[in-house]
């Protein structure tokens, strides 16, 4: 029998927060207007199972499609030396970070990873990874199947800061969704922070980080503060010395 891997339907993406979405109705419509626009049609794909990945949405931009890495690069922009393997791609330990060649602002990114089988190491020394949003804001991959370590630092926390509000783990082996909703920091002329960065996510379906505001960049015993920088930075996937896989990396962005 096979397992459904959750793929959330785009309804549940209505805990985004007005203040970051749409601030106000529109006065310029009248309720229920025939001739106000209605929105794009598209076709939302499919669900992954264990044994294949799902189809993307149909205005997904799609950063892995199991073939290659062509949408990657490290740091210094020469190709990353990640391995891909049927249909996923896995870290190759002590090669460095990954990051995706173009750069995305406020998004949905969905994510699915396998940790290692069979489990090795323990604590934050087993299935180490994680997703950094603009490079800068880590929601952290770990194996935290039947495994202890720092509250703020396992799977589906935002590292150092929110610890994920259930523990939602497939065993190692299993592949396993990231659903993030991003909405970066804003500055203004001067590098004023005017927004902080929000954070929501789902972790196999179930909503772990509801819309939490980043105190900055996150790090391993820092609390760096914001830096104005750009609305779109490239994301980023860590090497932490453990062979995570990865598939089906797509986003949509939030306009």
């Amino acid at each position: 029998m096979k397992r459904t891997v959750a793929v959330l339907s785009f309804s549940l993406f209505v805990f985004v927060p007005l203040s970051l979405a749409q601030t106000q109705v529109d006065p310029k419509w009248q309720i229920h207007d025939p001739n106000r626009p209605v929105p794009a049609v598209i076709n939302p794909g499919t669900a992954s199972t264990q044994d294949a990945p799902g189809r993307p949405p149909s205005d997904a931009i799609v950063l892995f499609d199991g073939k290659d890495l062509s949408k990657w690069q490290r740091k210094d922009g020469s190709p990353t030396q990640w391995k891909v393997e049927n249909g996923y791609f896995e870290v190759v330990p002590k090669s460095g970070y990954i990051y995706t060649r173009d750069a995305f602002g406020d998004c949905q990114l969905h994510v699915e990873f396998a940790e290692p089988q069979p489990a090795k190491g323990q604590d934050q020394d087993r299935g180490n990874s994680g997703v950094f949003l603009h490079g800068l804001y880590e929601v952290q991959v770990l194996d935290s199947y039947e495994s202890k370590t720092y509250a703020d630092g396992q799977a589906a926390a935002v590292y150092g800061q929110f610890p994920p509000q259930v523990n939602a783990s497939r065993p190692p082996g299993q592949w396993q969704v990231y659903d993030i909703i991003f909405h970066g920091p804003r500055f203004d002329a001067s590098g004023k922070l005017l927004r902080p960065a929000h954070v929501t996510a789902f972790h196999n379906g179930v909503l772990v980080q509801d819309n939490v505001e980043l105190t900055g960049p996150t790090g391993h015993h820092v609390r760096p503060p914001y830096t104005a920088g750009p609305e779109k930075l490239p994301l980023a996937l860590q090497d932490h010395n453990h062979p995570v896989r990865y598939r089906n990396i797509w986003l949509r962005e939030l306009k």
